[in-house]
């Protein structure tokens, strides 16, 4: 399934597989001045290649390697020559998706996109009308980058920054790291964020400001509970509650414990 909206000269595409006549897990690509920012999964590639067909693709970024951003990168390298950039860390990944290992629940949702060959992103990407910094925002991944356009006030976020308040994280995550990429983020002056999960916003620092200060709350809060004895089920149990159904889709993968556990083994303290 996907669904197209046009927002200042930018085109935002949010797709996702269609399983049993419903939608699940949606993403997010972004298109602006022949620049295609990440590229979906693999099970939308087709319609994500009829939609991007009559737009010209100069090249290709991908914000990070995850398997819901780098989709249809192969189909574009082959059919249309693009060129493909993402940070160096996830090279070996694009040129060998194998590598993710991937769970059954991302199997199912995304599939094992196919290979690339890319070259690494330097500190700009320049179109024909904008020039974006290119921004190391790890945390979500080790890879991952964030595209700002400052004439503009434009930043393109991947999964940097999503919204909502976390109540749950993969187990490969650290929310150290997300939590400093945010706060370079928040010291941006930016008039539209364009996010992965697709909801995009107007003049997002206020929400961004939010998120960090309810992740360092939470972080304090498991910290003390650990300080004062209590198992990580426990502390998960007392701050976040009962695990939300995620937790049985990805096997555990994805969970409220996973959180408590990045907030004491990441932590420097």
């Amino acid at each position: 399934m996907i669904r197209t909206q046009e927002i200042e000269g930018v085109i935002k595409i949010k797709l996702a597989r269609s399983l049993l006549g419903r939608a699940f897990y949606f993403t997010t690509a972004y298109w602006v001045d022949g620049l295609l920012i990440d590229t979906g999964c693999a099970h939308t590639q087709e319609e994500f290649l009829a939609v991007v067909e009559d737009l010209g693709i100069d090249r290709i970024v991908n914000t990070h390697s995850h398997e819901d951003h780098i989709g249809a990168n192969g189909a574009l390298q082959t059919r249309r020559g693009a060129e493909i950039l993402a940070h160096a860390e996830a090279l070996p990944i694009l040129a060998d998706p194998r590598l993710l290992q991937l769970q059954p629940y991302r199997r199912i949702f995304w599939g094992y996109p196919a290979p690339s060959v890319a070259k690494a992103v330097g500190e700009v990407v320049e179109t024909a009308h904008h020039r974006f910094q290119v921004i190391h925002t790890p945390g979500h991944s080790p890879d991952h980058v964030c595209l700002y356009e400052p004439e503009k006030g434009w930043l393109f976020t991947g999964d940097a920054y999503i919204g909502g308040r976390d109540r749950a994280l993969r187990a490969d995550y650290d929310i150290y790291a997300i939590i400093d990429s945010l706060k370079k983020l928040a010291k941006l002056e930016i008039s539209r964020l364009f996010p992965g999960s697709g909801t995009v916003r107007d003049n997002p620092r206020q929400d961004i400001v939010l998120k960090i200060k309810y992740l360092e709350e939470t972080g304090e809060r498991v910290r003390e509970l650990h300080q004062k004895g209590l198992s990580l089920s426990q502390i998960r149990k007392a701050v976040f509650g009962r695990e939300m159904p995620i937790v049985y889709i990805t096997l555990g993968h994805f969970s409220a414990q996973n959180l408590v556990r990045s907030y004491l083994e990441n932590s420097s303290s």
